[in-house]
């Protein structure tokens, strides 16, 4: 049969490149055997690589000479079921991203390399019935004998693995059971059974909000439906969650929760395995790649219950789902800004919706996007406006630092408010989002400052580890003891991280224990728990950190705290940049005060009267992101717009931009060509930060109102631009959604 006269197989490869490729069926392999979602290993160049079968088509534009077999199905069935295989595809075509390299991200990586999909096996040795020691056969034998009488005495049977550690030989083993002595079992890997009741503690009682909160999705299982659950910091959003989750591990299903942080994987982990005798899976980049596949494989199998993960968590394969949960659904971290640039809150979305299964996204303080699709009925809105337990919310003081004295970025007053805190007994919660000892390091006689040779970036510097580091590119240095430039000895920190607050503080109050958190900080394994179980001792300390304290944490004890500079997100280029300031202000005051005892908020400003802090301290969250909404509006600005964002970077100045170039001419062809309005290109620029890491930055802004337009243009736009000659010789990535402009 000629190689027209059979089916041809069209494979997504792990590849940059938005087309799919074509191959003959493997030799030996009926075609019938051959279903889309299945892996086939194929040759590629001079390589080997793993691919995913999409369709079946009867013509291939390949010449019959040329077309390639492919070398080995792997499956017997899809890796992917078939929900999630339709959510790739979708998250392909919106994202303009390559379907080889996004159904790549959706699979753990020993799949991508071929590995099976298939849970592992073990191999059990176990006694077989009516052995017995004083079989005659054993007289002459005693190392069996010895080996008969270990297996006894493990009525469950004794794993393979386990063999060496019990001194048991495998060739007495062997004899065994050819004398009908013991047998082997091969069973799944660790397969826990499923519990016969799921709370292994009791709930907490529900207060009316939170109440119909929960009744509101309650009503919904079994149909899709997208829940906006606004509550303040405190308010008991977490146990909303877990009363939903046994909601759904009682009707038999599966939920898949998920987190922004890995940090805050083991505190979840712990609060659902306390409360639930439910089999969890944790999925997170921080865990080796052959637990990850268990994992991984256990949620598609439905032998976990609960899948808790980051960003990525969200291609994990459920047998039976029930209920998504995206907690601290505002956070950016839910982008992925490499590579396939998806929002995993968004796909989420898609995928409750797919799946027909209530999602809950849940935040103090809710992205505006969130908001703006409660405000327009595509979410129901759920608000928590109390604590918990009749916990107060905290009390906000701005305190005007112009012309005050600061050491290492801490006033006077506020230095007086730790002093009294600390002395009844609590703890205290520094904020400043700035690792390192000092922003950049200053020659007082010449004026030098430390930049980064690859970037258009100040070094921050280290005292620790008296390095001078590039927060950007990761570039490091030692730190000089002269000037460069001007060869003398004065070189000064200029500015305050963490590190130097965390110094300062420890010489300013002896008698306490002063604990940094930061990413520096909690790099080793085990770190971050230590510092915790410190801090869970309640007794007085401080707590000095960036971001990562912001996040989720309950620190109970804590009843001050400090925010060192809140005026970074006032004056920023980046419109998003106030309600990204908004929300860490509300996050971090939200650790304070979560007990029985009243918790401050200090905001130290050199712009305290600055409308934007006034309103927020003084009206709350929801007032501001009303305000910062109709802005928006008025602006034509997300979400009431719609961007992409064309990058573009060289080795060379200027390469990338004569790229964009060229592409935004490309571009104005098409709107013409094809009578597209409403959509505008702006640019191409240069990056607010040019350089980084070596190389010269530009980028392309397309902006509109209606998102079809825009995507029917990205769609005809880019496999032009990958024509390109100029292509080749830059760096460039579409960014559909961008939230960060940087």
């Amino acid at each position: 049969m000629s190689a027209d006269a059979q089916p041809i197989l069209r494979l997504a490869l792990p590849s940059p490149l938005r087309r799919l490729f074509d191959y003959r069926a493997p030799p030996g392999v009926p075609i019938a055997r051959l279903q889309p979602g299945m892996r086939l290993r194929v040759p590629f160049g001079h390589r080997e690589v793993i691919g995913v079968l999409i369709e079946m088509a009867n013509h291939s534009e390949v010449p019959a000479d040329k077309l390639k077999a492919a070398l080995e199905l792997l499956d017997a069935r899809p890796p992917l079921p078939p929900t999630l295989f339709r959510l790739c595809l979708w998250t392909a075509q919106y994202y303009q991203h390559s379907l080889g390299d996004t159904l790549s991200w959706a699979l753990p990586v020993l799949l991508r390399q071929g590995e099976p999909a298939e849970a592992r096996v073990e191999r059990v040795w176990h006694l077989a019935a009516g052995a017995s020691l004083e079989d005659p056969r054993l007289a002459r034998a005693p190392r069996q004998r010895e080996a008969l009488r270990v297996i006894a005495q493990h009525p469950h049977g004794v794993p393979q693995p386990l063999l060496a550690k019990l001194g048991l030989n495998k060739d007495s083993l062997e004899l065994l059971r050819d004398k009908g002595l013991v047998h082997i079992e091969v069973r799944r890997h660790a397969q826990a059974p499923r519990p016969s009741h799921w709370l292994a503690q009791p709930e907490l009682p529900l207060n009316a909000e939170q109440r119909q909160a929960f009744e509101a999705v309650r009503g919904g299982f079994g149909r899709f439906g997208a829940f906006l659950l606004a509550g303040v910091t405190g308010s008991g959003k977490t146990e909303v969650y877990l009363q939903l989750i046994r909601e759904a591990l009682e009707a038999g299903r599966q939920a898949l929760v998920l987190i922004p942080e890995i940090n805050l994987g083991p505190q979840t982990l712990e609060r659902f395995a306390r409360r639930f005798n439910a089999r969890i899976a944790l999925l997170h980049s921080a865990i080796g790649d052959r637990e990850r596949l268990d994992a991984w494989l256990a949620a598609r199998d439905g032998e976990a219950d609960i899948v808790i993960g980051t960003r990525s968590a969200l291609f994990t394969p459920l047998q039976r789902p029930g209920l998504i949960i995206v907690d601290e659904e505002h956070d950016a971290s839910y982008k992925q800004q490499e590579g396939l640039r998806y929002h995993a809150r968004d796909l989420a979305v898609v995928r409750a919706q797919q799946e027909q299964v209530p999602i809950v996204l849940g935040s103090a303080t809710p992205s505006l996007e969130s908001l703006h699709n409660a405000h327009s009925g595509r979410y129901a809105l759920l608000r928590l406006e109390r604590r918990a337990g009749g916990a107060q919310p905290p009390r906000y003081l701005r305190l005007d630092v112009k012309s005050r004295p600061l050491d290492s970025g801490i006033s006077a007053p506020l230095q007086q408010a730790i002093a009294q805190t600390l002395a009844a007994g609590q703890q205290v919660l520094v904020f400043l989002n700035r690792r390192g000892f000092a922003p950049t390091l200053l020659c007082h006689d010449c004026g030098w400052v430390s930049g980064c040779q690859r970037c258009d970036a100040r070094m921050t510097l280290h005292q620790r580890s008296n390095e001078l580091r590039c927060h950007h590119c990761g570039h490091v240095e030692r730190r000089p003891n002269n000037c460069p430039q001007c060869g003398q000895v004065d070189l000064r920190p200029l500015g305050a991280g963490t590190e130097r607050a965390e110094e300062r503080l420890a010489i300013l109050f002896p008698d306490y224990p002063v604990l940094r958190i930061d990413r520096d900080s909690t790099a080793r394994k085990g770190a971050m728990d230590k510092l915790f179980a410190t801090i869970g001792k309640g007794q007085p300390c401080i707590l000095v950190g960036t971001q990562m304290l912001a996040k989720g944490h309950h620190f109970p004890r804590v009843t001050l705290v400090a925010i060192l500079d809140a005026d970074g997100g006032l004056f920023s280029a980046d419109f998003r940049a106030s309600e990204r300031m908004a929300q860490l202000i509300v996050q971090v005051a939200g650790r304070a005060g979560r007990a029985e005892e009243p918790g401050r908020v200090i905001i130290q400003s050199h712009l305290a009267d600055h409308p934007l802090l006034v309103q927020l301290t003084e009206q709350g969250y929801f007032a501001f992101a009303e305000q910062a909404l109709a802005e928006r509006r008025a602006a034509g600005l997300p979400p009431f717009a719609h961007l992409a964002l064309l990058r573009a970077e060289a080795h060379k100045p200027n390469q990338a931009e004569l790229f964009l170039d060229e592409a935004c001419s490309l571009a104005e062809g098409l709107l013409a060509e094809q009578g597209l309005s409403g959509i505008e290109l702006l640019g191409p620029v240069p990056a607010p930060m040019e350089r980084r890491a070596g190389r010269y930055r530009a980028q392309l802004l397309l902006q509109t109102n209606a998102r079809a337009p825009l995507h029917r243009l990205l769609g005809q736009l880019l496999p032009r631009l990958e024509a390109l000659p100029a292509g080749r010789t830059v760096r460039w990535s579409l960014d559909v959604d961008p939230v960060d402009l940087y």
